[in-house]
């Protein structure tokens, strides 16, 4: 990042306390930093803090003259190579989607083609409500690259997704922008700073978390195979919101066209044996299991040498199926009274969902289930949002802990699975004799 100009935009929430400890590491990282806060970010933090760690004037005003020639956003939106606004509020966010230019940062944001980073950060409702999910997909499809936003407890009493991203994982996600999918070579801590707000129970920090993805492809012959609609979203945002958390993430995914989230380390396989082998090996020292690929039930008893043809007169062709394994049953199962790790299993389900994840929950040993009904138009299979009923295991003989997740998008249902997951992961721990992870038992 040495050298590298970059517009830090400030708007008007209550995590812009963050945005100067952010200064402060992009300027460690190297980075040339000039500040643009809006109107309403002044109420929070003052320019003359950013001033003194950044070294450089903070601009506030759209028509500055004592900026070149009068045209502060010309100049501004000519020298930022990146525009990364932290934080990025709920109205920010409405005004960069629809084109708005009604103060120095929005204009800018128009009248400059450096690449563009957002950290969103408001209250947990607003940023599901729909209208905030369609302008975060409206800035996507405009170059945006959103940060988050993190999940957990909130100035405002909430709990749930909204949370502006800690620093130093800002830094990191940068440290990586043009490199998906590696890390950072000298990452920063991602501890979370100084922050009464921080839910310590879903801090990931120094936690081995692995993650199945996306669909398995059975093969029948040289050119056809078996398998499923999934994309892989569900899964890669649930690696993205681990990793963001501080957790070191393997991602093992099927066959799928998306960009590894920064930070995690991806293996790639084909079919449900491949990813039951990778799963197995990454599951040793993991402390936390997610399985969120839909893996083929069945696969062809005997793969054709040659592609099979048709043959005249035939209206029909039989195949002889045999089933897979069960990967995240055979997880659950053979890791007992080991380092065993944390179980979260999917079920994709089109009735009775529930009933059915109960039943998963109970009879392939896990200890939390996340169930989504994918009969729902624009919802499961390939869509960009979801919705999901999480159960999970609590005392014996008590019913299962439940919490309902509507409809939005799924990088903010990724966010509170996982925050839900090292919840009750701690919460094992802690009654357990030992609270460490397994890889520091050994």
């Amino acid at each position: 990042m040495t050298g590298k100009r970059i517009l830090l935009g400030i708007s008007a929430g209550i995590a812009a306390y963050k945005s100067a400890h952010l200064a402060r590491l992009l300027k460690k990282a190297g980075a040339e930093v000039r500040v643009v806060m809006t109107e309403g970010a002044q109420a929070f933090i003052t320019p003359l803090t950013l001033q003194a760690l950044t070294g450089e004037p903070v601009r506030t005003s759209l028509l500055d003259p004592e900026a070149e020639a009068g045209m502060g956003h010309i100049e501004l939106a000519r020298w930022a190579e990146l525009i990364l606004i932290a934080p990025a509020t709920a109205d920010l966010m409405a005004r960069l989607a629809h084109g708005h230019a009604d103060d120095l940062l929005t204009t800018l944001c128009l009248a400059s083609e450096a690449e563009r980073v957002m950290a969103p950060a408001m209250n947990q409702a607003m940023w599901r409500h729909p209208a905030t999910q369609d302008n975060a997909r409206r800035l996507e499809a405009h170059g945006w690259r959103l940060l988050g936003p993190d999940a957990g407890d909130q100035a405002c009493g909430d709990v749930g997704p909204g949370r502006m991203l800690e620093p130093e994982t800002i830094v990191n996600e940068l440290l990586g922008f043009k490199s998906p999918g590696t890390a950072p070579a000298v990452p920063f801590d991602t501890a979370p700073v100084s922050d009464t707000h921080t839910s310590d129970a879903a801090d990931a920090h120094g936690m081995v978390v692995t993650i199945t993805a996306g669909p398995t492809r059975e093969p029948l012959d040289p050119v056809r195979y078996l398998s499923n609609h999934s994309s892989g979203k569900m899964g890669f945002a649930l690696a993205k919101a681990a990793a963001e958390r501080g957790a070191r993430v393997r991602l093992i995914s099927g066959p799928v066209a998306l960009e590894t989230p920064a930070g995690v380390e991806r293996i790639d396989v084909e079919s449900a044996v491949g990813m039951l082998e990778a799963a197995q090996e990454a599951a040793v020292d993991s402390d936390l299991f997610i399985g969120c690929a839909a893996v083929a039930d069945y696969r062809a008893e005997q793969v054709a040498e040659h592609k099979i043809k048709k043959t005249a007169g035939d209206d029909a062709l039989t195949l002889r199926l045999v089933k897979n394994p069960d990967i995240i049953a055979t997880i659950a199962k053979n890791t007992a009274g080991k380092a065993r790790p944390f179980m979260v299993g999917f079920a994709a389900e089109t009735r009775e969902l529930e009933r059915y994840a109960q039943d998963k929950l109970n009879r392939k040993n896990l200890d939390m289930v996340v169930a989504n009904d994918v009969g729902q138009a624009g919802l499961g299979f390939g869509a960009e949002d979801n919705a999901a009923l999480v159960l999970w295991r609590e005392t014996e003989g008590t019913p299962p802990g439940r919490l309902e997740l509507p409809p939005q998008s799924k990088g903010a249902l990724a966010a509170t699975i996982i925050e839900t997951a090292l919840k009750r992961l701690h919460a094992r721990q802690g009654s357990s004799s030992s609270s460490m992870p397994p890889q520091a038992k050994q």
